[in-house]
């Protein structure tokens, strides 16, 4: 009976540590916002290329958790992207989330018009692989549009 109630109290301990990791697994809005100036303070001091090239290791120093940037033209053409190599240099004007809904080209009318903004959208969360509610901070720097997003 004993070593039944231990077993019972390591596995509600065991629950409890993986909620608490969970929970701190998801960046904030604030770390978003934070990252997304880091990017900007890194281009100003390292310069455009070298910025760009951190951003692309994805193991890089742009890289938190679920929080990633990505970087943009002022077309929608990739110029970076922390979580997947495979955007990375692709024209993504006309990319599509779950709900057919064209994110990319409707951040691009945003930064135009407004500069710096949130913006939501479903996208697959790179740590859990499922499509996740996306909420994405983006802000025109120069010629190109900084982003970092937070899954909810």
């Amino acid at each position: 009976m004993l070593q039944l109630i231990r077993v019972g109290f390591a596995g509600f301990i065991l629950l409890l540590s993986t909620m608490a990791f969970a929970q701190g697994a998801h960046g904030t809005a604030e770390e978003a916002v934070a990252m997304v100036q880091k990017v900007i303070a890194s281009i100003k001091t390292n310069g455009k290329e070298k910025t760009l090239a951190e951003i692309n290791n994805i193991q890089g120093r742009f890289r938190d958790r679920d929080l990633y940037i990505t970087i943009n033209d002022m077309n929608g053409k990739n110029l970076a992207h922390g979580a997947n190599a495979k955007m990375q240099g692709k024209d993504l004007l006309d990319l599509k989330d779950a709900d057919g809904k064209l994110f990319v080209r409707e951040r691009m009318e945003l930064a135009k018009t407004k500069g710096k903004g949130w913006q939501d959208y479903k996208f697959v969360n790179p740590v859990s692989k499922q499509i996740e509610q996306k909420s994405m901070y983006f802000e025109k720097y120069e010629d190109m549009v900084i982003n970092c997003g937070i899954y909810k």
